[in-house]
């Protein structure tokens, strides 16, 4: 059995608690909150281990790897806390606010050789997931394009604020709703070189965004675009969709389906038709022990307890994947600067684009 502390109870944590304690090969050994009303409930019930300091549940028990589902704050200060006790760990994303200490703890879990894990669990959301493994088969050929929208009904009017509305705490839209675009965006293409023309917007909020836009630029020409919102009301919870494009077509991803349009002649060698193909989660979406919230979270922390119990590490999964999340939530916030101050950068094309047939002109003697 995987010996398991959790730290942190607000609403991730709880998810992670139910699914931790339902897990065959895992034991919840203890939990810690600073909030008396929660962990005496917990304690009551469950008869589990409570804790309201993190240090000293560390210290006291005896642990295989902790889940940390704290606000985004306190990320940098746990994880290196479990660091120095060598355990493995899953934490909640964003992976750090502070761009500097998640490239050293990345750094130092690499180098203890130990299991860690960010929470993006779009990445075991089957519909991309299948994305992914069409992208990595070439089915599109080259890839010039690749959109991510988020959007959500988060904060909807001022109001008091929370640990997420507020920039030292939460960070905002850019690090709670569109840090999961672009991780996604990390996922199925790579992660971009460049980000021009940023926008970090206030609708409600006071002290941080609430819509982000950019523009991502690839290398060999590949442009991109982010665009999320968590106030947005017309969804009822928050909304994933991404749209890549290349020479034999294009892929249109969310939580539903995949739509695959294939131009190519060889459409068979994908299982393919030319035209348009729809592939539902409920026909790619592989059962779990326990569903709670969407299948991905389970399947999400199934995985972090696989590394641990059959001694893999996956890089593609780690704090170093999640760093590279970081670093491009870190350009958008440069990008946004210098678009506020009037300093934008365009990055210089690196293919050229041939026009055809004078359109324009004949259109403008027409006009004259």
């Amino acid at each position: 059995m995987i010996r398991i502390a959790l730290i942190g109870l607000g609403k991730m944590g709880i998810s992670h608690l139910a699914i931790i304690r339902s897990h065959p090969d895992v034991e919840l050994v203890a939990v810690c909150d600073t909030t008396g009303y929660v962990v005496n409930t917990l304690s009551k019930y469950t008869g589990v281990k409570t804790y309201s300091d993190y240090n000293t549940m560390l210290a006291k028990e005896e642990l295989d790897a902790v889940v940390v589902a704290t606000p985004s704050r306190f990320h940098a200060e746990i994880v290196r806390a479990a660091l120095k006790k060598n355990l493995h760990i899953f934490c909640e994303k964003p992976f750090c606010l502070d761009l500097e200490e998640a490239k050293q703890l990345a750094r130092e879990a690499a180098e203890n050789g130990l299991v860690n894990q960010v929470g993006y669990h779009y990445r075991f959301v089957a519909a991309f997931k299948e994305a992914r493994r069409l992208l990595q088969d070439g089915v599109l050929g080259q890839i010039h394009h690749v959109r991510a929208e988020a959007y959500g009904p988060v904060v909807l009017r001022a109001k008091g604020s929370t640990w997420r509305t507020n920039r030292t705490e939460g960070g905002g839209c850019l690090f709670d709703y569109a840090s999961h675009a672009i991780d996604l965006m990390n996922f199925l293409v790579g992660p971009p070189t460049d980000v021009s023309g940023a926008v970090l917007s206030k609708i409600f909020s006071e002290d941080v965004d609430d819509e982000v836009y950019g523009t991502f630029h690839y290398p060999g020409g590949m442009s991109g675009q982010l665009v999320a919102n968590w106030s947005d009301d017309s969804f009822r919870k928050m909304s994933m969709k991404v749209s890549i494009w290349g020479t034999k077509g294009r892929i249109q991803a969310d939580r539903q389906e995949v739509q695959i349009y294939y131009r190519g002649d060889d459409a068979e060698k994908y299982g393919l038709k030319k035209g348009w193909n729809v592939k539902y989660t409920t026909e790619m979406t592989e059962e779990v022990w326990y569903y709670l919230r969407g299948e991905e979270y389970s399947s999400q922390m199934d995985y972090f307890f696989k590394q641990i119990s059959e001694g893999f590490r996956d890089p593609a999964f780690s704090f170093s994947s999640a760093l590279e999340t970081d670093i491009v939530i870190s350009r958008i916030q440069s990008a946004a600067s210098d678009t506020a101050t009037g300093d934008i950068r365009f990055s210089p094309p690196t293919t050229t684009v041939r026009q055809k047939g004078g359109a324009l002109q004949r259109i403008l003697a027409k006009l004259a």
